[in-house]
């Protein structure tokens, strides 16, 4: 048995432990011993369910219809941008059982205290606001079609049921996520093979080019690796001696295998023609016998309040993230609503366009995504095992520790990488608009950019404790 953490007034809290039907009251302190829990192996479906829905079949549909590549190229593109996000999800979930806090709190290692705020609200914003909003889009179309309910307030039921997972918290997000695995896998596998049979493998766009190509691996790439701020969220509560390979196993197995084959799904389905007024869950589902059609639309839903019970959940942690003293009443659950209904909004915002709208969320997202990660994987690189977990995690609370070169680098991958090479469709940067063929390289130049600033700045100035 253990004993109940204590509250600032000294009295004993409610022990929160493995209980799934209770709202969870840690934000991003540090989880006890005493309150770890789990084993890695909880983190295969955790990061499979959320990509078994329809935002990652739409992952394989762009690269066919919008970027000119056949199915085969589509394929290519989706399965290594997709293993590139995974294998960095592995190896972030390590941080989770080694610190207790979310990935967003590990983060000021690299950034410094004050410095981490800037990428902690970039998430809060993308996860509980831009992610929210696209899944939820996506769950109220399939509702539509279901029932013919209006789309709006198909919207606001689907929102409250997300909201609600996120809102009571860890523990019961990891078991809906168990819950919801095998229905989901068995409905898209289902439909998977129905689409494969309907396909036209052979067609698809003949024109991409290696620019096609590079905005498909970019938007796979993007989709994968923008899970990789909330890694440690859902490993946090892991033991301390939690299996190392496992630990990195599970989650990037769970998000490669998930992604890969549901867009690859999704690129095959874009070589069957549809009704040109059809909305986009009305056009995947349109060559399915009624009785899977429907199963499908039932797992969209399912598989989109998956997805976002992680992103309103891991967007307000980012929130808790920012190191400010914030009021006692503004708690995790709390950030949650908020969160849940700035995300509403710009759903509501975007069901007219949900297509164009997805598809340059998709590449913004990589565009800040890829300076972070390289500043973060260099970091860890660089400090190797020359620093005691215990001196790490007395930074990660010591609000005067600074490391400028982090935040420094982020920008520089960010100014560098954006205006020169970002392609969007009210934006075009000057390598592209010269050089069409580059198609979009601003995620990898802003990975590699940021990581050799990090490094030769790190390699000048260590990162300074303020007085």
């Amino acid at each position: 048995m253990t004993t109940a953490p204590a509250d600032s007034a000294g009295t004993l809290t409610p022990e929160y432990g493995d209980k799934v039907i209770a709202v969870e009251t840690a934000g991003s302190e540090p989880i006890p011993d005493a309150e770890r829990h789990g084993s890695p192996r909880q983190l295969l479906w955790t990061w499979a369910s959320p990509n078994i829905e329809f935002a990652t079949v739409y992952i394989g549909v762009i690269p066919v219809l919008f970027f000119g590549l056949s199915f085969w190229q589509a394929t290519a593109a989706i399965v290594l941008g997709t293993a590139l996000g995974a294998v960095t999800q592995g190896v972030l979930s390590l941080d989770g059982p080694r610190f207790g806090v979310p990935q967003m709190v590990v983060g000021r290692l690299s950034f410094g205290h004050r410095g981490n705020i800037l990428p902690s609200a970039a998430n809060g914003l993308v996860a509980g606001v831009g992610w929210f909003a696209v899944n939820s889009v996506s769950a109220a179309f399939a509702l539509n079609t279901l029932t013919g309910l209006r789309p709006l307030p198909s919207l606001l039921l689907v929102v409250v049921a997300e909201i609600l997972i996120g809102f009571i918290g860890h523990n019961f997000v990891h078991t809906f996520e168990k819950y919801a695995f095998p229905a989901l896998a068995v409905i898209f596998l289902l439909a998977g093979l129905s689409t494969f049979d309907h396909a036209d493998l052979g067609g698809g766009g003949a024109g991409g080019g290696i620019g096609g190509f590079l905005l498909a691996f970019s938007a796979a790439w993007g989709y994968a690796a923008g899970w990789n701020p909330y890694a440690a969220d859902y490993s946090r509560y892991l033991p301390r001696t939690a299996d190392r390979f496992r630990t990195v196993l599970h989650p990037a197995v769970g998000l490669f295998v998930s992604v890969s084959l549901v867009a690859v799904v999704g690129a095959a389905s874009a070589t069957i023609a549809a009704p040109p007024d059809a909305t986009p869950t009305a056009a995947f589902t349109g060559h399915l016998p009624g009785w899977l059609g429907d199963l499908v639309l039932i797992a969209i839903i399912l598989g989109a309040v998956s997805a976002n019970a992680l992103n309103v959940y891991s967007g307000a942690i980012s929130l808790t993230a920012l190191g400010l003293d914030l009021p006692s009443w503004l708690s995790r659950g709390v950030l949650v609503v908020v969160s849940g209904a700035a995300g509403t909004a710009a759903a509501w915002a975007s069901l007219s366009d949900a297509g164009a709208a997805y598809e340059a969320f998709l590449l913004v997202i990589a565009y800040w995504v890829a300076p972070w990660l390289g500043v973060v994987l260099t970091e860890r690189w660089l400090r190797g095992r020359t620093v005691s977990d215990q001196e790490l995690s007395a930074r990660l609370s010591d609000r005067s520790f600074t490391n400028r070169p982090g935040i420094a680098a982020l920008l520089a991958g960010v100014a560098v990488s954006v205006p020169l090479f970002s392609n969007q469709e009210k934006y075009v940067g000057y390598v592209p608009a010269h050089w069409p063929s580059f198609g979009d390289i601003t995620p990898p130049v802003g990975f590699v950019v940021a990581a050799g600033v990090y490094a030769a700045l790190r390699g000048r100035a260590r990162a300074t404790v303020s007085p």
